[in-house]
């Protein structure tokens, strides 16, 4: 990156690692300059949370608001009816109104934690899509705005190209996804002058078709960044744990395993993740990703309460700290572990110990927690399991059953 930055929200998304791609730094910098730029990304509401890989572009918009603009999260209520086929190798299911309106809620929880709402000039507004795209009558659309694109350009976008190369079926309605995407961008500077969409930098093509409808049918230059896919040092896609999906809701994730999943980044990535997805000065990142030895768990921690602190509130984070040291350090069960609590049913014939873990999160399958149990990576009260067959009773329950898999992550059975 050659280009320095004159506004304060450039220049930390270049110094922090924001950055991947803009359509014009200098343009876009200047205006920010300026005066206040809104700025949008845009959500599909395809599950009932947020989760990790939506949370370094959350922290983009919470930038944004913070260096004295105004951000927009855009609710996909009408683009989630179609589904984003970019970069993958199916169509999604289609989602029902009434299960697209619940995800919205459930997501909308999230946002609020990282950014101030209000009518103020840089308070974030929440909108949805649904509220343009839900009336759009289809010959209009096809004669005003349809006309505008070429469909041989279309085919040339990666996204696209990449599901056609591998000859996978792309649907006439998945095709659409990004004329109503650029639509999005049209209507937003249309009603909210909003002059910058930002996104994954698997969003480029929409993105780009945004401002040249914008330009075509409104003569209006409007802006363009994107962000690394991120992922971690060794390899693996950012925002997946061996259990699964970490979400930002409490309800599908308890704080304790948010804060477990961030206390457990790889030493090589503490650094960066402090200088993403925490507010922390910029030398202080520095400083702490640069520590090692026992020295970088201090600094894991640090990331771990702060990332937590910012989601879920800091006594949260203090809590599972809390936890986290009565586990590791005392040996004990701590309070706020993830908890499965079976009833008199599941255990009437007994229950399996691989099924346990299964229950608990700890393994994705029971074929997996086999595998874990035969490596020797699983332990019942701080015992190795060595049978994966054995069979927990009611009477095995009198007190809870602490499990752990590896050495990092742990759970409680008990009999509800």
């Amino acid at each position: 990156m050659t280009y320095h930055p004159k506004s304060d929200f450039m220049r930390v998304m270049i110094e922090r690692g924001y950055l991947a791609d803009c359509t014009d730094y200098q343009s876009l910098d200047e205006a920010l300059r300026k005066g206040v730029v809104p700025a949008y990304i845009g959500y599909d509401a395809t599950a009932a949370s947020l989760h990790v890989g939506h949370l370094l572009n959350i922290m983009m918009l919470r930038w944004l608001q913070k260096t004295g603009h105004k951000p927009i999260t855009l609710m996909g209520g009408g683009t989630t009816k179609v589904g984003d086929p970019s970069f993958r190798a199916d169509e999604r299911p289609l989602l029902t109104p009434e299960k697209i309106d619940e995800n919205i809620q459930g997501m909308k929880q999230v946002f609020g934690r990282y950014l101030s709402y209000g009518d103020g000039a840089t308070d974030a507004i929440m909108l949805n899509n649904a509220e343009w795209l839900d009336s759009l009558n289809y010959l209009d659309f096809l004669r005003d705005i349809g006309r505008h694109f070429s469909v041989n350009r279309m085919l040339s976008f990666e996204s696209v190209k990449s599901r056609l190369d591998r000859e996978q079926s792309l649907s006439f309605l998945e095709f659409n996804y990004m004329i109503l995407q650029a639509y999005d961008f049209l209507e937003l500077n249309r009603r909210y002058g909003c002059l910058l969409q930002m996104g994954g930098s698997d969003q480029w093509g929409n993105i780009v078709n945004g401002i040249d409808l914008t330009r075509r049918v409104l003569d209006r230059e409007i802006y363009g960044l994107t962000s690394p896919l991120l992922t971690t040092s060794d390899g693996k896609k950012m925002g997946k744990s061996a259990s699964g999906a970490v979400w930002l809701n409490g309800a599908m994730l308890s704080s304790y395993e948010f804060w477990q999943f961030w206390r457990n980044t790889t030493d090589a990535d503490v650094g960066r993740f402090l200088r993403l997805y925490t507010d922390l000065p910029l030398e202080e990142c520095d400083r702490l990703g640069k520590l090692a030895g026992s020295e970088i768990n201090a600094a894991k921690i640090i990331l771990a309460n702060e990332v937590t602190g910012l989601l879920h509130g800091a006594d949260a984070a203090a809590a599972a700290e809390a936890t986290a040291r009565e586990v590791f350090e005392k040996g004990g069960v701590g309070a706020d572990l993830p908890t499965v609590a079976l009833d008199l049913a599941d255990v009437a014939e007994g229950i399996t110990v691989a099924q346990l873990f299964v229950r608990a999160g700890l393994s994705p399958s029971g074929k997996e927690a086999k595998r874990l149990i035969q490596e020797g990576g699983a332990r019942l009260n701080d015992e190795p399991v060595l049978d994966a067959g054995h069979k927990i009773h009611a009477a095995d329950l009198v007190e809870p059953l602490k499990l752990t898999a590896g050495k990092k992550r742990h759970a409680l059975v008990t009999l509800g």
